[in-house]
């Protein structure tokens, strides 16, 4: 692009350069607008809401770009193309329910349905003054971890993972939001380290099914396969879950858990398990909830 640029017209070439390459979205925005829109803002300092500033949509859009930072713009675009990582990992940031948090390839980029759920209060009616103790199981970033502890200040939160490297971008989110005395973090192996008396857990679990995995973009090949794949039917991780869950949960307690797009293959494998199915901007078919007593007469 030469001569005079705006703003806007910076990301709409940069839209045109993300679709032309045929890369995959589905990391915190679902088109190329949308995500040149996030790129060109962050590599000029501006904020991911700017095009919307003041009350004026698209003011920020005609504001001129210099020919340096036209340049810098076009090397992370090509870096994104060339690479195919994911915009979270040039940025180190991504946003759950209006909240930044760091991120690198050390975790899964955020992007749990499970935030929305906690942020619009939709679990609230199963929960009550017992509910103390929260469990983020599969934590990645810490991010469910975080917005728990910001939803419900009354209660403990611990964020779990498998991997120490997560758990590493997990610390850098509680110590960046002041959580440091409202969550801890944990590494085990699905429930195996945890002790007993959980009242509300969270899971995201690794879900993907083998012929998914097969077929994932380089975006998501770019995330750690152990945040991702779930085995040949996707329940790998879950199976072990179900067992082990029920002599963990206090009486009351309910999980939250995420499959993504696994339904039949969830149904398939827990077929008398009666689960509450949650709303969220996918859908309702996303996100399940099953009370303890529910996980208990099933094992029984």
């Amino acid at each position: 692009m030469s001569g005079p640029c705006t703003v806007g017209a910076l990301i709409q070439s940069a839209a045109d350069q993300l679709e032309a390459a045929g890369v995959a979205f589905g990391h915190g925005t679902a088109t190329a607008y949308d995500e040149a829109a996030w790129l060109v803002l962050w590599k000029l300092g501006l904020p991911v809401d700017s095009l919307l500033a003041d009350g004026e949509p698209g003011s920020v859009s005609r504001h001129g770009v210099g020919e340096a930072q036209r340049a810098e713009v076009a090397q992370l675009i090509a870096e994104r193309i060339a690479t195919r990582k994911p915009a979270a990992y040039l940025t180190h940031e991504a946003w759950l329910q209006g909240v930044p948090f760091y991120v690198d390839e050390r975790a899964i980029v955020p992007r749990s349905f499970i935030a929305e759920l906690l942020a619009d209060g939709s679990i609230d009616e199963w929960l009550s003054d017992k509910t103390h103790n929260v469990l983020d199981l599969c934590t990645g970033n810490g991010s469910l971890a975080c917005l728990a502890a910001m939803a419900y200040p009354d209660v403990c939160v611990t964020g779990a993972d498998i991997s120490s490297d997560a758990l590493e971008v997990a610390r850098i989110n509680v110590d960046r939001h002041g959580l440091q005395q409202r969550v801890a973090l944990v590494q085990s192996d699905g429930m195996s380290a945890l002790p007993d008396g959980w009242d509300l857990v969270l899971c995201n679990p690794p879900y993907v099914n083998a012929g998914s995995m097969d077929r994932l973009p380089r975006e998501y090949r770019a995330e750690p396969e152990l945040a991702l794949a779930g085995g040949s039917d996707g329940m790998d991780f879950i199976r072990g879950l179900l067992r082990d869950l029920p002599q963990k949960l206090s009486a009351d307690a309910v999980l939250v858990l995420e499959i993504g797009n696994e339904k039949p293959n969830f149904e398939a494998a827990f077929p008398d398990l009666p689960v509450f199915w949650l709303a969220t901007s996918s859908g309702d078919e996303q996100v399940l909830l099953v009370t303890r007593q529910a996980l208990a007469d099933w094992q029984a």
